[in-house]
């Protein structure tokens, strides 16, 4: 992706309405925020990137992080105003905001979409009431769907989430709880593994050997049922865990994929802009003070190396079904199509029919998406 390449904007909210068993905000609970002081320093800092990017159009601007859907609207609203008029919006641009499914949320949706959000990615999660408890959720299954329903009628476009592979969940019980899910008609879904992730409960639980999650083959057939129950319901999968209809794509997640610049605004937002990899304060109270020293929330602003770009452009890009411009990753060093990988490994790879290659695209196959990691870890071996 050029310099005249759509633009993403990440606005990173971080404040929870409750600890969390399975992410690492649980100290960003917060019983009252001055919304007016974070209204201001949100448009601060997106000045400041405006600045460093000046001459681009956004493409997308997603709304995440803790509970974004209790932003106050006034503040998306002022959001997404100031980024129009720094940077203007290319046609038909996408405005997502992460949701949870509760009956709190879902009432302030329609108050969202009319300060500019046009697509919504709800936290399902799960369809059943068991594993909604045991993932730590606040919602039942009632009011998970009812959120849905709500946000179908107030947003255009409308996504959700899943996670399977669980502990004790039957390949026959996963594929009908999605097929469930799939009949709500959404133009989006992804669906994840369940992964466990250091330092949270799952992993002291694992530890302790009370989660046993299935093994590998167990988890290849429900990878495969995944993609083939999804694709057979019109959602193909256009990468590892995401399914869309044809044209329904997240446009902003793309971007990360295709490794394009993103501007990330508000505590802990990454951004990556010019061959520069951009941190923000991830505690609120440092970034806020960073905002009033230095006009801007960075932590940190360092220049990556081609290498390091190639890499990353790598383990992002090959998650897609259309998998890498090799000519594209090349251009970030001084070599050829192909010479930052190892050859010995590309060609074994496409012998036992895991990569394909057409001239300069690179991409992993179905047997192949099921081994990703593996494959680039063989493909970078001399990163």
């Amino acid at each position: 992706m050029t310099a005249s390449s759509p633009l993403a904007l990440y606005v990173h909210w971080p404040f929870c309405v409750s600890k969390c068993p399975y992410c690492d905000f649980n100290s960003h609970v917060r019983a009252t925020i001055d919304q007016g002081a974070w209204r201001a320093a949100l448009l601060t800092d997106l000045a400041y990137e405006a600045r460093m990017l000046p001459g681009r159009r956004l493409g997308s601007i997603f709304f995440g992080g803790g509970t974004p859907s209790l932003m106050p609207p006034a503040t998306v609203a002022a959001v997404i105003e100031a980024a129009e008029r720094a940077w203007g919006f290319a046609d038909d641009v996408e405005i997502t905001l992460e949701a949870n499914p509760s009956s709190v949320e879902a009432a302030r949706f329609a108050d969202l979409a009319a300060a500019g959000v046009n697509r919504v990615s709800l936290g399902l999660q799960a369809l059943d009431e068991a594993a909604l408890a045991w993932l730590g959720r606040a919602h039942d299954v009632a009011e998970g769907l009812n959120a849905l329903a709500v946000a179908q009628r107030a947003f255009r476009r409308v996504g959700f989430d899943l996670i399977y592979a669980r502990p004790g969940q039957s390949l026959d019980g996963w594929l009908a709880e999605l097929r469930r899910a799939l009949a709500f008609g959404t133009e989006h879904v992804s669906l994840y593994q369940l992964t466990i992730e250091p330092g949270t409960r799952f992993a002291t639980e694992a530890a302790a050997g009370r989660l046993t999650l299935p093994c590998v083959d167990e988890a290849a057939n429900l990878f495969e049922a995944t993609r083939a129950v999804a694709a057979d319901a019109g959602l193909p999968a256009y990468e590892v865990s995401n399914h869309a209809r044809p044209g329904a794509e997240s446009r902003h997640n793309l971007t990360y994929w295709r490794y394009g610049d993103y501007a990330g605004i508000g505590p802990g937002a990454h951004g990556r802009r010019g061959g520069l990899a951009t941190v923000r304060h991830k505690k609120p109270e440092n970034w806020m003070s960073a905002i009033a020293r230095n006009a801007n929330g960075l932590e940190s602003e360092t220049p990556l190396s081609p290498a390091d770009r190639q890499t990353e452009a790598m383990l992002m890009g090959l998650r897609l079904g259309e998998g890498v411009d090799l000519a594209r990753i090349a251009s970030f060093g001084t070599g050829t199509p192909g010479d930052f990988l190892d050859q010995a490994a590309l060609a074994a790879l496409e012998r036992e029919g895991l990569v394909m290659r057409a001239g300069d695209r690179l991409r992993a196959t179905e047997a192949g998406m099921l081994v990703l990691n593996a494959i680039l870890a063989a493909l970078l071996a001399d990163r």
